[in-house]
This record gives C-alpha cells, structure tokens and sequence, in this order.
C-alpha cells in the first residue's frame, strides 16, 4: 500500500509549474517585512551586494542539498533523507525539517490572516486615521479572541483547497496564477511610489552603496536573510523536488528561484522605501511595518487621491495574502506528504489532519496575544515561542545538519549523478560545490546560529 502511494504521488507537469511554485514557497512576507529594512539600515547597495554574494556561496549550495535528496528519494522530507542514511541516525535530520514546517505554519497561518482583515478593511474603505489610529486598530484586532482566529482558519481552509487536489492540480496550477498575479501587483505598487514627490529619497537609501554602515554583523545579518528568505531546512524545498521530473536541471531551478526571491525581495523595498521617505516616515520592521506604519504612509503619501489611494491599499494587502498563501502551501505540503506516506493514508486524509492540527495550533497562537496570555512557554507567548524556536534552533540546525549529511556521509558519486543528471549535462562545478557544503556552508550556518545568541 506505501508503494502504491508512493507511486501515485504525482510530479509538477512543466518546468514553469516548478519555478513558479517553489519560488511561490520561498517568497513570503519576510521578502516583504525584513528585507528592506535590513538592507536600509546595513548599508542599502553594499548590502545587497552582500546578501547575493551570501545567496551564492551559502543559499544555492544548501538549497541544492535538499534538491538532490528530495529529487533522489521521490518521497516525503523524512523518508528522504532515511532513503540516503542507511539506517544510521541521519535520517533523523528529515524528521527535523518535517518538524520545523509544521511548528512554522502553526503561527505563519496566524500573521497569515491578519493580512485578510486588512483586505477586507482596505475594500471597505476603512483603513484612514492617524498613526495612533492604526497601532490602537492592530492591538485591538490582534488581540481579540474571535477575529483573528477565524481569519487563520480561513487561509487554513483556502490553503487545504489547493492541496487536497494534488501537485499538478492543485500546487501548480494554483502557483501559475497567484505568482504572475503577485509581480503584476507588485509592479503596479512600485510604480505608484515611485511617482510620489521625493521618492528619490527611498531609491538611494535602498541603492546608494554606504560602506560606512558595512560591519561583521551586516554580513551575518545577510547570511541569516539569504538562510529565511530562501526556505533552507523547512523541509519545503525537499519535499517539492521530490515531485521534480528526473530531467530537471537542478542547478538551473536553485538559480533561478534565488533570482526570483532576491528581485521580489528588492521590489518591495523599491516599494516600501520611496513612499516612506515622501512623507518623512522611518520604516521599522515586522508586523508593525505591515499592519501599523504603512497604513500610515499610504494615507499620508496618497492624500487627495481617495481612489488612488484606495487602490494601493488592496493591490498591497491582496499582494501580502498572495506571498502568504504561496508559503502556507508549501510548508502544509511537507506535513501532508509526510502523513500520507509515513501513515498509509490518502491525500485528502491527510490534508484534513494537518489543516484540523494548523487551526488548533494557529487558534491558540492567537489567543496567546490576547485572552489567553498566560500561555507561555519560556515567558514568551506560544506565538513569540514558536517563531523563536524555529528561527534560532530548528533552522540553523537542519541547514547545519543537511550540510554535514552531503558534505561528509553522502557518497560523493550521488552528487556527480544527480548535478549532472547522470551524466546528460555538464557540472562542471560539482568539485565546487562539493567544497562548500563541506568546509563554507557548515561554517557559514554556525556562524548565523553563534549570531542570533550574541555570541559573535
């Protein structure tokens, strides 16, 4: 019966359909929330410079890790890597990405509705007021015991929708509409705040080049951004290279996914920085960014224009639950693999559980901001526990864990044929590669790991 599963398990139908919906993964809101911010005030163009060099030397390799082993194995994250351990304890570090994913979704699908009731506040028309207005509105809506809980279940249900109808039905074509509609939006806001007066402002503290502000903390906080901002040890990438077809250029897909993410990421800077700046404000990072200082830009920097400025309202609060949903399919997805294939069950089984376990978990997420905050764990909230943990201990540990795995246990003839896809094109930088995920990957992922404690 696991064979049958196994087999029927599906692949993603065009190679667009693979671009589109693993980069659909990695893009989310901390594309739009983090990476501006960060690059703003490390530096602007030396920090960019800085995190492509980071996603070159660190987020490709890694990113193509977890592509040969979910490509090889042509099963879920977990039994992936056991395929690959041989019985040794390895295989555990499969189980760790499956973990991650699903601690992840169960407070990502709670940010992930509050971006539906600004989409709903923006199309009523109600997102005016002072920056006062908004903080107050945030606070009240966060902490209510109802609302938030059912905009969770919301995007739960919408992200079940598109998974119980499989990879090509469902993950592809879904991914073929919300990616394109996603640029399209995002285009459409650049190019609204570019035209404000001093938006030139936003352009060079994005792009003018400040080595002044360039430290050894500006290059772990690039190397930290090119480790989220890409999806490293979520089990996401694994889990989606196993629907890869088996002539699939593995080097190619890690690029141009990493181009897709590093350009969305960019763009909403080109976005958030120039409407900042023509109105004076220092955009801070976070949901206070998203759901607190831009509802105060966009009524400040579009003043006069009811419609114009009832438009970027939508348009950005529609893009925000676009990049959300994209990366709840793909972090629900390796739960429902998992549970399908580790389990016997069928698909829509096994999706029904993960969305029933995601609305349990995201609900008490919610009511640990409010009603419920005596739910901690470490004195942090359930939420700021679970975002911690996953942060700070699963990722850098799966990322750091899947390098060793490669680099030193992995037989190294397994790299050569699946880089080269057994011998059909040229890889000619295997040696290469083979050297980073060896010596410069593990390095670079203890180093994010010793920052994010204040230890370097």
């Amino acid at each position: 019966m696991s064979q049958n599963i196994t087999n029927n398990r599906g692949n993603f139908g065009t190679r667009l359909g693979i671009i589109l919906a693993t980069a659909g993964g990695a893009v989310g809101l901390g594309n739009v929330w983090r990476f501006p911010y960060v690059t703003g005030q490390n530096g602007g163009a030396a920090f960019i410079l800085i995190y492509i060099i980071c996603v070159l030397l660190m987020g490709i390799p890694v990113m193509l890790c977890e592509f040969m082993i979910g490509r090889h194995a042509q099963a879920n994250t977990a039994r992936a890597y056991s395929k690959l351990a041989n019985g040794t304890p390895w295989r555990l570090v499969g189980y760790i990405g499956v973990l991650t994913a699903a601690l992840i979704i169960g407070y990502y699908g709670v940010v992930s509705g509050w971006t539906l009731e600004y989409v709903i506040a923006s199309a009523a028309n109600n997102l005016h007021g002072t920056p006062e207005h908004f903080q107050q509105m945030f606070k009240e809506f966060s902490g209510n015991p109802v609302k938030p809980v059912i905009w969770m279940a919301l995007i739960v249900g919408m992200t079940h929708f598109v998974i119980v109808h499989g990879v090509q039905d469902g993950i592809e074509k879904a991914s073929k509409i919300m990616m394109p509609v996603l640029f399209i939006l995002l285009l459409v806001l650049v190019g609204c705040s570019l035209s404000l007066p001093g938006a030139w402002k936003g352009v060079e503290f994005l792009f003018k080049p400040d080595f002044s502000k360039v430290s050894s903390g500006t290059f772990l906080e690039a190397l930290g951004q090119a480790f989220y901002s890409l999806s490293i040890a979520m089990g996401c990438l694994c889990t989606y290279a196993s629907y890869f077809k088996r002539d699939t250029n593995l080097t190619q897909s890690a690029v141009q996914i990493a181009t897709i993410d590093t350009l969305v990421a960019i763009l909403a800077g080109l976005m958030i920085f120039p409407a900042a700046m023509s109105v004076g404000v220092q955009p801070d990072s976070g949901p206070s960014l998203i759901f607190i200082t831009l509802p105060n830009v966009i009524e400040q920097a579009f003043s006069g224009m009811e419609i114009v400025q009832y438009v970027v309202s939508l348009a950005f609060y529609m893009l925000l639950t676009i990049a959300a949903l994209t990366s709840n399919i793909s972090l629900h997805e390796v739960s429902t693999s998992f549970l399908s294939e580790e389990f016997h069950l069928g698909r829509k089984r096994a999706a029904r559980i993960v969305s029933c376990m995601c609305i349990i978990v995201g609900a008490l997420c919610s009511l640990s901001l409010g009603n419920w905050s005596a739910l901690k764990l470490f004195d942090m909230s359930l939420f700021g526990f679970l975002d911690w943990f996953t942060a700070n201990i699963c990722l850098p540990l799966g990322g750091f864990l899947t390098c060793i795995f490669v680099g030193w246990y992995v037989d190294h003839k397994f790299v050569h044929d699946e880089l080269s896809n057994w011998g059909t094109i040229r890889a000619p930088h295997v040696h290469a590669f083979v050297i980073a995920v060896k010596y410069i990957c593990p390095l670079l992922t203890l180093l994010i790991f010793l920052h994010q404690f204040g230890l370097v």
